[in-house]
């Protein structure tokens, strides 16, 4: 007989076992939980990743409804642990399973609501979906007013660059050149930098285009891996 699948609350006891105290409140300021910060009143138990990726490996056949559950938690590791499991599960699923599962990531962006959450997830399931379809979906969170929507909309499309498709990239780095948000700098800097990983003159194409104009985040970490000169040629674009 197949072992029954874990229900959420069977899920939250073995998370809840694990929880830190002292690591917990590391992890709130790290977050930046504090008011008027970006991750205000986010709430945290004390896990490592590792050890919510080693409790997502043994939930990899929860049902939708459950993870769902889970990310109805006030704890940010509860949130983390569903996403991960969501991101496991969608390689090896039916076309209909990773669809659901897809659907679900994007009704749900209200509780991806930290950058660790995007980070770690938004390749796996938005970018891995959005590989052989419309990328409009990517191009509505880019313009979203809500900064875990913007972020989720760039970062996604680490699945394209590691495929060598830089086209999405460029296009909605181009469009949160003018974010206000210094989240948004840093990711757009960093999509921009595995570009040039790959493709140094994509990344130079785009930096002769725009770097005058680019937050000095974004800039800093997109030109990071380029030659020194390259570097201290934008750098000096960039002040103008």
């Amino acid at each position: 007989m197949p072992a029954p699948k874990l229900t959420s609350p069977a899920i939250e006891r073995r998370v809840r076992a694990l929880a830190d105290p002292a690591r917990a409140r590391l992890l709130q300021g790290f977050f930046k939980t504090g008011p008027g910060q970006y991750g205000e009143g986010d709430r945290f138990l004390g896990l490592t990743m590792p050890q919510v990726r080693t409790v997502a490996a043994a939930c990899r056949d929860t049902s939708l409804d459950e993870v769902e559950r889970l990310l109805e938690s006030p704890w940010h590791e509860m949130r983390m642990l569903a996403l991960v499991i969501l991101a496991n599960s969608y390689g090896g699923a039916s076309a209909a399973r990773q669809a659901d599962i897809y659907r679900l990531y994007l009704r749900r962006t209200d509780r991806i609501n930290n950058w660790d959450l995007v980070d770690v997830t938004a390749p796996a399931v938005v970018g891995i979906h959005l590989l052989t379809r419309s990328r409009a979906p990517l191009r509505r969170l880019a313009r979203s007013r809500n900064v875990w929507e913007r972020r989720i909309a760039i970062v996604a499309t680490a699945a394209f660059i590691r495929r060598d498709d830089f086209s999405e990239t460029v296009w909605i780095a181009e469009r949160l050149l003018g974010d206000e948000h210094d989240l948004i700098h840093k990711a757009v800097g960093w999509m921009l930098r595995e570009v040039g990983k790959r493709d140094e003159a994509t990344l130079r194409r785009f930096l002769d285009a725009h770097a005058a104009r680019m937050p000095r985040t974004a800039l800093r970490y997109a030109i990071e891996r380029l030659p020194p000169a390259h570097r201290r040629k934008y750098m000096k674009a960039g002040q103008r």
